[in-house]
């Protein structure tokens, strides 16, 4: 995992005024969200420089899941910072401010750009973000000026009561829209309850309780784990590449991070009644887990950009 050496962020900006004096204030809460491998490395530093100062600036307690050790049907790991609404924003701007600086400065533009940030939530508290009829969500996205989109809940992984809430937009609209969220999720009583460590949330995924639940055309073929497991998913002859890569190193770099064994049906050999190339994954459950979640990703990176 890449790591930076420790980084010194600037004050925190005077976005927004001070939390009332008013229980809400102290009232420990939490936010989790998504980012990638190289940005997780980035927030811990070197021997745990970045996080451990983070830590200490902000009062918040900063956790994030083991390398590998994704959200479902992603390869992002979970940050997840807890604390009181002060602190938890503290801690949070602190990150997304050191990462919208590194990607900044990689781009080298001089116009900032919007950003997409993913937050998971519970999906029995998403209500009370959207409101009744939209309006919640309505007023937050024209007071902070950043997109808010709540994504469905995700029945492909068995178990799974989160949703993701995408946030768009600079670094200051989405710390504006982040401060009414967080308000509002710290409200409901049982969001506090519904906190999961990033740990056992991804070690959840990982094991039977995240098992996909067979749909989409995927095929598992039913032996013993000990001997290892066999699922063959389709992936359309027009996207099969991304799945190989140049050389191969698509395919290669998935074997290796996830230890299974993938193997791509020749041309013109489809999954029944499709125009889908059939990609035979084998491998222990999590190994298989890992790789299917490696390929949709670069299968839906690719169909993203074919519709913008």
């Amino acid at each position: 995992m890449e790591s930076t050496e420790s980084y010194a962020p600037e004050e925190l900006t005077d976005r927004s005024p001070e939390p009332s004096e008013d229980d809400s204030a102290e009232k420990p809460t939490h936010i989790r969200f998504l980012v990638s491998n190289a940005a997780a490395g980035s927030v811990i530093g070197k021997g745990g420089s970045t996080i451990t100062e983070f830590q200490a600036k902000s009062g918040a307690r900063i956790q994030l899941s083991r390398n590998q050790e994704f959200f479902p049907g992603t390869t992002d790991r979970i940050i997840m910072i807890s604390g009181s609404i002060k602190e938890v924003v503290n801690g949070l701007e602190l990150i997304l401010d050191k990462l919208h600086s590194e990607l900044h400065a990689e781009e080298g533009s001089d116009v900032e750009p919007r950003r997409r940030l993913r937050l998971v939530v519970p999906n029995s508290s998403c209500g009370g973000i959207i409101g009744k009829g939209g309006a919640t969500i309505k007023s937050f996205t024209e007071e902070s000026k950043a997109g808010i989109k709540i994504s469905p809940l995700d029945n492909t992984f068995y178990g799974l009561s989160d949703r993701l809430v995408t946030l768009s937009g600079t670094f200051e609209e989405q710390m504006r829209a982040i401060d009414l969220i967080l308000a509002k999720l710290t409200e409901d009583d049982h969001y506090s309850q519904n906190v999961h460590s990033p740990y056992s949330y991804a070690a959840g995924y990982n094991s039977a309780n995240y098992a996909h639940n067979g749909s989409g055309g995927r095929y598992q073929n039913h032996q013993k784990e000990e001997a290892g497991s066999t699922v063959t998913i389709g992936v359309s002859d027009e996207h099969i590449g991304l799945v190989l890569g140049r050389g191969g190193r698509n395919i290669m770099e998935i074997t290796q991070m996830t230890g299974a064994r993938i193997k791509i049906s020749d041309r013109g050999d489809f999954m029944s009644g499709t125009t889908d190339r059939k990609v035979t994954i084998t491998g222990s459950q999590r190994a298989i887990q890992q790789a299917e979640t490696m390929i949709k990703q670069k299968v839906d990176s690719a169909s993203e950009r074919e519709t913008e």
